[in-house]
């Protein structure tokens, strides 16, 4: 994936995908394999904004079920089902205990009811079953509760993934099947002729250039960014989209072993305490934003916040602000609607402006598969009859068990491999006898990577220090740096750091691997520091 900025100025695009979130990188995956000549535009890195501070959550929403969504509730669990089976390596199982206590507002019959329906919803998608648990059982699984005023609780099953790299590896689907992409090209302005958008006009942020990219169709699919870009289309656009924050935790040590759903009496939100990479992941915040969308943090009192509500379940947990290992805060796209944050519908909608531009706006990370194929649907259908395109109206929805597009036809599937899906036929062992490298690296390089391991390994023959860990505290080698550089367009430290290898998530104090990137390896490779 090599970031050739003036390719995007040599002819005309089918579609021009604005954004590099999870919805514009499937769109542009979808849109490629449609057969249409794509280009994916980013102003950061891919996946640097909300689409890497997710609750890292492939699930159907059991909490939709109390505002009656049901059909929202269906529509995620199967694309759940749909992900563990394409990308197993990114999205796996995970067992989820509601512990309820004597007095809380959603009671345990309730929350067993809750569970029995999302089971029954998921129908055919179903994962593992549920089962109920008395106090004595609950406390066996999650000792470290608080054990005052129990009742018992139920367990179910969703979804854990790795959300930037879920993200890059649409992006590198695209890629592979003709996408142009770039990250670091901010798209200041839209091309317009009689009154119509033909393209976009770009800022190379890196290379200090304008260039103008001229496309038969253009996507904004850049979630909290949506209301600027709809100013950039016309000055007197009205806002569609309510942007509310949600901050996450990373603390050391895992506090549970199964991830915990808690019910807050205060204001009945759903709040997460999570296993994550060896530590705790805790939250989320669900508070309206109106500041500047790049500039959202995670601010004292929204840490204290989920300090206070984590030690109502763990109050044997001495939890201080400078144990933390990481925090992030990201903002959720929603439709503008009234009403309290998390009673806010988390469906999408895909407009076109007067302009011809168009727009996805709301939805969950979990459904972003169906978001793109609605949008590709949508723009399939609006390119009928334009000359070049060979268009074609949408059909009906029917499931096909390979994922296949016909050439400007509109595509559905019930599966959806991305760049390193497929069986892996070698076995830890043989790998790394092959390659000379201890088994435990392998196995991590094949859950980070899928089948695409051997192409991490195959930089270190030759090489003997690329095989070398850059630290301590993971399995990270040399080599998946030089990766990170040379297949998947990672321009700064940060790029590398936090989103391909998701270093900033592990306790390291030491902290030589983010020195080792910062320093050794970006002077070797001539990229900015």
């Amino acid at each position: 994936m090599q970031r050739d900025i003036p390719r995007f100025e040599k002819g005309q695009y089918d579609l021009i995908v604005v954004g590099g979130g999870i919805n514009g990188a499937a769109i542009a995956n979808i849109a490629s394999e449609s057969g249409l000549k794509v280009a994916i535009l980013e102003k950061g890195d891919f996946a640097s904004g909300t689409s890497s501070k997710s609750t890292k959550l492939i699930h159907g929403g059991i909490r939709y079920l109390e505002h009656f969504e049901f059909d929202l509730v269906y529509e995620s669990l199967k694309e759940r089902f749909i992900q563990l089976k394409s990308v197993p390596h990114l999205v796996k199982p995970l067992p989820f205990v509601i512990p309820v206590y004597k007095g809380d507002k959603r009671q345990l019959w309730m929350m067993t009811f809750g569970v029995w329906l999302y089971d029954f919803l998921s129908g055919q998608y179903k994962t593992s079953c549920r089962r109920n648990l008395s106090t004595e059982e609950l406390l066996k699984l999650e000792p470290s509760l608080k054990k005052e005023n129990l009742l018992g609780g139920v367990m179910y099953y969703d979804a854990q993934m790795d959300d930037a790299r879920l993200c890059l590896e649409n992006v590198l689907s695209a890629v592979h099947k003709g996408a142009h992409a770039a990250n670091y090209l901010k798209v200041q302005g839209f091309l317009k002729e009689n009154g119509k958008v033909v393209g976009v006009e770009a800022r190379d942020l890196l290379g200090k250039k304008n260039l103008a990219i001229r496309a038969r169709k253009t996507i904004c699919a850049v979630g909290p960014w949506t209301n600027e870009l709809l100013k950039l289309d016309h000055p007197f656009s009205r806002k569609k989209v309510r942007l509310t924050k949600g901050v996450h935790i990373v603390y050391p040590t895992a506090l549970t072993s199964h991830a915990l759903l808690l019910t807050l009496n205060k204001d009945r939100r759903i709040f997460f305490v999570i296993p994550w990479r060896g530590n705790s992941l805790i939250g989320t915040t669900d508070t309206d934003y109106v500041g500047d969308p790049d500039d959202v943090q995670a601010m004292p009192e929204d840490i204290q916040y989920l300090f206070d509500e984590a030690r109502r379940f763990f109050p044997a947990v001495d939890f201080k602000e400078e144990k933390i290992i990481t925090t992030f805060a990201g903002l959720r796209p929603l439709l503008r609607r009234a009403g309290l944050p998390s009673d806010v519908s988390r469906k999408h909608v895909v407009v076109e402006s007067f302009s011809g531009l168009f727009l996805v706006i709301g939805g969950k990370y979990t459904i972003y598969r169906k978001i793109a194929l609605d949008c590709v649907n949508r723009i399939l259908k609006s390119l009928q009859g334009v000359t070049g395109v060979a268009g074609a109206a949408p059909v009906a929805p029917t499931t096909i068990k390979t994922f296949q597009g016909n050439r400007g036809r509109p595509i559905v599937a019930d599966y959806y491999p991305l760049y390193g899906s497929g069986e892996i036929s070698d076995s830890p062992q043989i790998a790394a006898d092959r390659f000379g490298l201890p088994v435990k690296t392998v196995e991590y390089l094949m859950e980070k990577y899928g089948t695409r391991y051997l192409d991490v390994l195959k930089l270190t023959e030759g090489q003997p220090k690329l095989k070398k860990p850059i630290c301590t505290c993971s399995p990270t080698i040399a080599a998946q740096i030089l990766y990170s550089i040379q297949t998947e367009m990672a321009q700064t430290p940060e790029d590398i750091i936090d989103r391909r290898l998701g270093l900033a998530y592990l306790l390291c104090p030491s902290k030589q691997c983010e020195k080792l990137i910062r320093s050794q390896w970006f002077s070797d490779c001539h990229l900015p520091p």
